[in-house]
């Protein structure tokens, strides 16, 4: 099958960057994609207010999604994407959702919050407590991630183990001394732990790195994008994946009980 990954500037006007969602999705759509992953946090951004997404918080029935949602009625196409939805006063989760066929088919409350490179997600967000669901798309199963889930081997294992094929992160990878080669590093490292598939958006503009790329399980890079915004495509295979897990049956030799999470 096609998979689609989509990136772009995030601005503060959250109508903006739901019709460019919009956008993207038809795009991906008229390509053939059965899978879009778009960046993190897309309600809205602004360089002088870190907080500016959390302050846009919406509800999963709000304006933002009921717009993509009607977009999703239109095609076959799942599209994966996170926003901040809002909990107490003044605080949000950061919610990843899966669209398709106009509903809201699964989401997930990110479970490690950015609380590094003197960055803290914490103060003002709310993280989840339970692993997103492996769900079917075209017969392949996908495992759902965001962002600094990444740096955490054990959920991309976790989610391979119950069975995911392909592994989804939405991002807002920020820019910084290494971050860029980490960020390569680490989609790598997660196709290969696992022996699945990756594909990652990454937002783009002043602070964050855009770099949205889809990897093969061997941690081959199929599909790559710069620091503007772009859609790009790649094909996944379950023959690809199959001759991998053969050739390398990490998830077989493995010796280690995965930890139960709290």
């Amino acid at each position: 099958m096609i998979v689609a990954a989509g990136q772009f500037v995030v601005t503060p006007d959250w109508r903006t960057n739901a019709e460019t969602c919009v956008g993207l999705m038809a795009r991906a759509a008229a390509q053939n994609a059965s899978l879009l992953v778009l960046p993190e946090a897309l309600l809205a951004r602004d360089d002088n207010d870190p907080h500016m997404s959390v302050k846009s918080a919406q509800s999963l029935d709000g304006e933002y999604l009921r717009i993509l949602l009607a977009e999703s009625q239109r095609n076959v196409l799942t599209t994966v994407l996170t926003i901040h939805v809002p909990s107490t006063a003044g605080r949000a989760v950061n919610t990843l959702v899966v669209l398709r066929a106009g509903k809201i088919i699964a989401h997930y409350a990110k479970l490690h919050l950015y609380d590094a490179f003197n960055m803290q997600e914490s103060a003002r967000v709310d993280s989840g407590d339970n692993i997103a669901p492996v769900i079917d798309v075209d017969g392949l199963k996908v495992g759902l991630m965001t962002c600094y889930d990444l740096r955490f081997p054990e959920l991309a294992m976790r989610l391979a183990l119950e069975g995911a094929e392909l592994l989804i992160l939405p991002a807002a990878w920020v820019r910084g001394p290494l971050k860029e080669q980490h960020w390569a590093t680490l989609l790598a490292a997660r196709a290969l732990d696992t022996t699945c598939y990756v594909v990652a958006a990454g937002e783009c503009g002043n602070k964050n790195i855009g770099q949205s790329r889809i990897i093969d399980p061997q941690g081959v890079t199929l599909a790559a994008a710069a620091e503007a915004p772009q859609l790009i495509c790649a094909e996944v295979t379950k023959a690809r994946l199959e001759q991998t897990r053969e050739a390398l049956p990490v998830l077989r030799n493995r010796r280690f009980a995965m930890p139960v999470l709290k």
